[in-house]
This record gives structure tokens, sequence and C-alpha cells, in this order.
């Protein structure tokens, strides 16, 4: 780490500047598009099948190269990849947004994919690598205020855009983004030294077919009924040989495209997990919430985004303060348990909502949702470095972040299936109380002046039946949400403590 006083470090707030765009830029990215797709199919001549194309091959891409970012940092050095990666992503974010069919999108949106992978590992790098261990709390709670902006910032941003100009703007809006980050990391940020190994080729093939794999399982899974599509079948297939294949290759070989013995340290093991467990629980959730205020509350998109946006607030205040409070001499340990206990809380409680809640129970649960967020992360990304040398860093900063996304991939994937099928599982359970001889149903009937035998009141049933059905399902998915993290704090009791002198050596995801 460098040893620079704070008060020696030129333009630091220009170097913040130039990484929370980085980070802002492929955070948004990965959920401004996701409004926009409706529109899109009309001008690209896609189906509903076809378009989700266009976030499956940002997964992707994304998901292959982020884990490499450790062995690129080493070929070519952090702020030359920044350059070109920033490059890369604004010309294919131009390109995306002048697509005029589904197959040049999916192509410019994999390119987009491949140049963002290594935008949010990379800033978290250059943070660690520019700050001494007295400024990084303070820093990266600044920084991290941009990483939990941005997804929250995300759906309402892409519909506003979408509805005032049009879905290429979606795209268009990164270009003059891009060309401001790009001459304030060529201006502010500084080189770190090359390390040219001889390329381990045989590993990136089968880190790229294990990794890319998973990932396309894992995102079309639900779409393609799962294992009752052969496509999905030959993806596990290929990522448990490729995946199996990888560790044995690694295990073999000094000089491999990611270094999996940074799994021994029982922090960076334990933390890249619990930090799994808890995107696959709260930022999968997360992604549930606008869904359920708007087909079953009747919000419009931007009342969703707004009260999703306190959630936001909230983490990005407790961020400081879980800084503050390290920097006091609280164990990081304790501050992730109190964290942990929020988070599994605020999730829980939204499992027990009725569909006559008001928004008013939504942002103060988000609130207090955001306020565990907040003091999760901060003291997760201390505990997980201390004890890693300082050389590992960048390959751990590209483990760690993809540790996040897997477990995020998991969490929308297995959250949505179950949504899915307790849908189904409650319809069936309800619709087997609707029939003549039932004294309540008669009874309800009655009161609202209704016959069983009118096709309308039929109808009328059904739908009252898939709301119903639908809405227990998504207050199953949150309590089980809830039960996951209320389980994971016992990790936390696993770690080891760091040293007093190490507890402020903190890169944040």
């Amino acid at each position: 780490m460098t040893s620079s006083a704070p008060d020696t470090i030129p333009h630091r707030w220009f170097i913040v500047a130039a990484v929370m765009l980085s980070t802002i830029m492929e955070i948004l990215d990965t959920t401004i598009v996701n409004v926009s797709l409706p529109h899109m199919m009309g001008s690209l001549s896609a189906d509903r099948d076809g378009i989700s194309w266009v976030l499956t091959s940002y997964i992707v891409a994304a998901g292959i190269f982020m884990p490499l970012t450790g062995f690129l940092v080493n070929r070519f050095g952090s702020k030359r990849l920044l350059l070109i990666n920033i490059i890369g992503f604004m010309i294919a974010s131009a390109f995306c947004g002048l697509s005029s069919n589904l197959a040049e999108m999916v192509i410019f949106r994999l390119l987009q994919g491949i140049f963002g992978a290594s935008l949010v590992p990379l800033s978290q790098f250059i943070l660690r690598d520019t700050f001494p261990a007295s400024e990084q709390p303070k820093m990266m709670a600044i920084w991290g205020i941009g990483v939990m902006a941005a997804p929250v910032m995300g759906p309402t941003l892409g519909g506003y855009i979408t509805d005032t100009l049009s879905w290429r703007w979606v795209f268009y809006i990164n270009v003059p983004v891009c060309i401001v980050n790009f001459f304030l990391v060529l201006t502010f940020i500084k080189e770190s030294p090359l390390k040219k190994d001889i390329i381990d080729w045989l590993g990136m093939a089968l880190v790229v077919l294990s990794v890319g794999s998973l990932q396309l399982m894992l995102d079309r899974g639900e779409v393609d009924d799962w294992f009752n599509s052969s496509s999905i079948r030959w993806c596990l297939v290929i990522f448990i040989f490729t995946f199996a294949a990888f560790i044995f290759h690694s295990l073999k070989s000094k000089n491999t495209v990611i270094n999996i013995r940074l799994f021994k340290d029982r922090n960076f093991a334990l933390g890249t997990l619990l930090m799994a467990l808890f995107a696959g629980a709260v930022l999968g959730s997360l992604v549930l919430i606008p869904q359920m205020l708007e087909t079953l509350f009747g919000y419009n998109s931007n009342e969703a985004g707004l009260t999703m946006g306190p959630r936001g607030i909230a983490s990005a205040i407790m961020m400081g303060v879980a800084s503050r409070l390290m920097t006091r001499g609280i164990q990081a340990r304790r501050l992730i348990a109190v964290g942990l206990l929020i988070a599994a809380y605020s999730t829980w409680k939204m499992g027990t909502v009725t569909l006559d809640t008001n928004m008013q129970f939504f942002v103060i649960i988000g609130i207090i949702q955001g306020l565990g967020i907040g003091w999760f992360f901060v003291p997760l990304s201390t505990i997980v470095y201390t004890t890693l040398p300082r050389q590992s860093i960048a390959e751990a900063a590209g483990l760690f972040s993809f540790g996040r996304n897997i477990g995020n991939a998991i969490g929308i994937s297995l959250l949505t299936t179950f949504l899915d099928r307790d849908t189904q599982f409650n319809w069936n359970r309800l619709g087997g109380h609707i029939y003549a001889a039932n004294p309540n149903l008669q009874h309800w009937l009655d009161t609202q002046h209704l016959s069983i035998y009118d096709p309308h009141t039929i109808a009328s049933l059904g739908r009252q039946l898939s709301v119903q059905a639908n809405f227990l399902a998504y207050t199953h998915t949150f309590t089980l949400a809830g039960i996951v993290l209320a389980c994971a704090i016992f990790i936390v009791l696993l770690f080891k403590a760091p040293a007093h002198h190490q507890q402020l050596d903190i890169p944040i995801h």
C-alpha cells in the first residue's frame, strides 16, 4: 500500500470522481436497460424471448471477464486497462444505440459487457492502491454512494429517458460520461507496475467455458424451463466438466490466469461466500420489489422508483457511519453481524405486507434495509482484505466482485423460479376452494349479488385468484430471503479477527 501521507496526495477528489464514474457506468448499465426492453422490441423486430438476450449477452460477457481482472492488471497496468475499458465501453454503447436489428444489439452488448466487466474491481483496486489506510474509510464511503445509488437510479432514469427521448438514448448517454471519465483517468490516475508472466491459455479457455455456461444457465434457466430444456442441460454439463478441469489445472500449475489459492485465506473465502449469499438474498429480492409494486399495487414506474430511492440514500449514509465506527476501533465482525441482522429483519418484514399496505410502509422498510446494506458492505470489505498480501489485491478484487455478481445472478434466478412455482402452487391450492357447494364462497357471492353461473363472475374470480396467488408467492419469497440472511450470520463467527493496525485497509465492493 502507498505510504503517502494524506496531505501529499494531489487531486484526491478527482481520483475519487474518476473511479466513481467508472463504477456508476457499469452498475447503472445492468439495470437502466430493463425498462426499455418493451420499446426495443418493435424497433429491433424481436419477440419477448429474443429481446431478453439484450440482458443475457451483457451479463454473460461481464461474468466471464470479471474474474480475469487481476491477470489483465498485471499484463496492462491498472491505468492503461481502465482507459482501454472506458473507450471500448463508449464505442460499444454508441453502436448499441445505433443498432438496427437484434443480432447487432446482442453483439454490441457482448462487447459492452467485456469492456465493462473490470470497471468495478479496477476502481476498487485503484482506490486501495492510491490512498493510505487512514484515508480509505472516508474515500470508500464516498465512493460507496455511487455503488448503492446506481442500481436504484437505473430503472427510474431508464424509464425517464425512454419516455422523454427514446430507448437509444439509454446507450447514447454513456458517450459523454465516458469522455469525461477518460480525461479524468488520463490526468489524475497513476499507473501500476506490470507483471508479464506466461499467459495461461488453457486456464483462460476453461474460465471462459465454465463461467459462460454457468451465467447462461442461470440467466436463461427460468425462461427455458430449466432442465426440461436440452440447452440448459448442456450448459450444466459443460460447467461441471470445465470447472472441475480448471480447479485441477490451477492446483497443478504455478502460473494460472486466476489464483484460486487466494481462497486458502479464511477471511477472503468466507467473505466472498458471505457476499454471494447477501447479494443473492438482498440484491436478488430488490429486483422483485418494483415488479410487485407495479403489478399488484398499481404503481407506475416513477412511483416504484421513488419508493426504492430512500433505500440507496440510507445505505450511503450508513456507509459513512460504519467507516467512522471502524476508525474508532469497533470490530468489523460485529458491524457485519448487525448489518446482516437489520437486512434480515427488513427483508423478512417485506413478507408480512398485505394488499392494503401503503407507500409509507415500503419507504420506511426500505430505509431500514438500506441501513443494513450500508452497515454490511464497508466492514465486510475490511475483513476480507486485511489478511491478504498487497500483490494479490487486484486478483482478489476481481474474484470478490465476481462472487457478488454470481451471487446476484443465482439469487435472481432462484428467487424468480421460487416465485413462479409458488404462484402456481398457490393458484391450485386456492382454486380448490372455488366450487358451488362452498358456503363461504356462496356467502360472498350473495353479498356481492353475484351468481357463480354468470360468466362475468367466473372471470372476476379468476382474476382475484391470480392476484392472490401471485401476492402470496411474493410474501413467501421475501420471507425465504430473510431466513437466508439470518442463517448467514453464523458465517461471521468463523472470521479471523484482524490485527488492530490492519483494520482500516479497506477496498469496498
